[in-house]
């Protein structure tokens, strides 16, 4: 009688302990919920300046344009530039466009404008059926970009 129950105390278990486990990992995810937070405050972004070549195409592009008071005003190909608002942009660019698919169509924001403007001006080209938009900029030498 003496040697079964010696056997069942001698008996090993073959249960993995996991709460050291479950403490490293509530310490590891602490530290993350700590410092992720601080890898992403107040990032300064400066942007590279480049001397990008200017677009050489066939037709005028269609260029809207952004002030700095958030007016939108619209080029289409060689006419005048005329002030639009939305609704009419919409429509206006989405006809051109339909009518001559290859035509560029370029966003021109005011430097010192909102960038809310631009992406308004984005979100209706999108909505007029634009697949394809760039974003003029100018270069050192003041003359802007995407017209010779």
């Amino acid at each position: 009688m003496l040697s079964s129950a010696r056997h069942k105390r001698l008996k090993l278990k073959s249960e993995i302990n996991v709460v050291p486990y479950i403490d490293v990992m509530l310490v590891l995810l602490i530290i993350f919920m700590v410092t992720t937070p601080m890898l992403n405050s107040n990032v300064d972004v400066n942007l590279p300046q480049a001397n990008a070549k200017s677009l050489q195409d066939k037709k005028e592009p269609v260029i809207v344009s952004v002030d700095n008071q958030g007016h939108m005003y619209l080029t289409l190909g060689t006419s005048k530039k005329e002030p639009i608002e939305a609704d009419a942009l919409k429509v206006k660019v989405g006809a051109f466009v339909k009518q001559n698919p290859e035509v560029s169509v370029l966003v021109a924001g005011d430097r010192d404008g909102k960038y809310e403007g631009v992406y308004q001006v984005l979100a209706l080209l999108q909505q007029a059926g634009v697949a394809k938009v760039g974003l003029m900029s100018a270069p050192e030498s003041g003359k802007p970009n995407g017209r010779p």
